[in-house]
């Protein structure tokens, strides 16, 4: 009997020994990670922290965070925000969530530990100040929130640059612009009498070129702690992320601190980084790098064939296009692209929209507890966040996530509805 020759696609064996071999390990990236800095003021501050441990069923998994705090006007606020911030993100994420809920709900987890953050540091009555880049790494998840002008990229290992961060300096973002002066502020340049204008762009009073920070408690609560968030996943191929200062980013482009450091482990890489920014402009601020490589575990050597020769240097090999003679014609066939999937993203300064959630998400947080400082509320005493807006008239009494008295009095202030105090100048910048 004859048969028809049918032309399916069949997976080689070694193709799926190696995706075994992966699948065992997708979950479990090594993350390693460097830093260096130069000191002009002594204002800038990192978290290093890469295994982190949280309960899971009857298990424990880990995750890592690093952030970067570039305080102004003293260090009293980076410090508070280093040693606080963590805390009060991890505060506000319900307990006994698996691995996707909890990646789900740290961009909202994250909004409100900024807003905790300010708000307590506020109440200490000191009027310096600080930007945030903070980066939390689960698994193959990165999810970077940020205020002020410090910057995180990411690299992935085809050589996309990806930028996890907003610039909040007023200069070059005219929506930040816009909700100031929306919200009460005044934006302009330093009068140098006879109507001369020099310097950036600030906010006035106080004199603040940055539309978002921590702290800064005299220059007016419409330079808000809410910050952008971003989450991205990346591909099993791994990548490299930059976190730095204004003081680097003031000299060197993306592509330029990447282009540096290339094939560099990650201590000399931002050594490396720190070192080109201040060959660029000279040590004209704190200029602080912090370099992170996400990779793919090492796989054990099968036993049969022997292993081929091992090549040196596994930032050379990891950061380029693999050549036709690495991989057999198989082989290549079943390569995974090198995608970085864009989760979640959203940078609106309005508390409504940030910790407003929607079903199946809603379900993760307790209904009359403070959506910002987790203190339960009474059902009566408690403020919707959608309180005064055009929605409010259709509001139901269970319509949540809910405010303390104290929060809700910091989200009028911020969105301009209530006056913030006295307000005295500043020498920030």
């Amino acid at each position: 009997m004859s048969t028809k020759s049918e032309h399916h696609q069949t997976v080689p064996l070694s193709v799926l020994l190696k995706r075994e071999l992966a699948n065992e390990k997708i979950e479990n990236p090594d993350i390693i990670h460097g830093q260096a800095s130069q000191s002009k003021k002594g204002e800038d501050f990192t978290l290093l922290k890469s295994e982190c441990q949280r309960a899971i069923g009857d298990g424990v998994t880990t995750f890592s965070v690093y952030g970067l705090f570039d305080g102004h006007n003293g260090s009293a606020a980076a410090i508070y925000t280093k040693e606080n911030l963590l805390k009060n993100v991890l505060n506000a994420i319900p307990s006994d969530l698996n691995r996707d809920e909890w990646i789900a709900a740290l961009p909202r987890a994250l909004v409100a530990g900024f807003v905790k953050t300010d708000k307590d540091f506020q109440e200490k009555a000191q009027t310096s100040g600080t930007t945030v880049t903070f980066v939390i790494i689960e698994g193959w998840v990165v999810t970077v929130a940020s205020v002020g002008d410090s910057r995180c990229i990411l690299e992935s290992a085809e050589g996309d640059i990806y930028y996890l961060s907003a610039d909040h300096r007023l200069e070059c973002n005219e929506e930040e612009r816009d909700r100031i002066t929306a919200s009460g502020g005044e934006v302009g340049r330093l009068n140098a009498g006879g109507g001369a204008e020099i310097g950036p762009l600030r906010c006035w009073p106080g004199g603040l070129c940055l539309s978002r920070s921590i702290g800064d408690m005299d220059v007016g609560e419409f330079i808000v702690p809410v910050p952008y968030v971003k989450q991205v996943k990346l591909s099993t191929a791994g990548g490299r992320l930059v976190i730095s200062s204004d003081g680097v980013w003031d000299a060197l482009s993306a592509e330029t601190a990447l282009d540096c450091c290339r094939g560099m482990p990650v201590e000399a890489a931002a050594a490396q980084i720190v070192k080109e920014s201040l060959s660029a402009k000279g040590l004209r601020d704190d200029t602080t790098c912090i370099v992170v490589d996400i990779l793919p575990q090492e796989k054990p050597p099968a036993p049969l064939p022997p292993p081929k020769k091992q090549v040196k240097g596994v930032f050379k090999s990891m950061f380029r296009r693999k050549t036709p003679e690495s991989s057999s014609h198989n082989e290549k066939q079943y390569v995974e692209p090198d995608v970085v999937e864009e989760m979640f993203e959203e940078g609106s300064a309005m508390l409504s929209e940030r910790l407003d959630t929607k079903y199946p998400l809603c379900n993760m947080f307790k209904l009359f507890m403070c959506a910002v400082c987790q203190v339960e509320v009474k059902p009566e005493e408690g403020v919707s966040i959608h309180a005064g807006s055009s929605n409010s008239v259709k509001l139901r009494p269970w319509d949540g996530p809910f405010l303390c008295s104290s929060c809700q009095e910091k989200k009028e202030a911020m969105e301009g509805k209530r006056p913030s105090g006295d307000r005295h100048g500043s020498d920030s910048d």
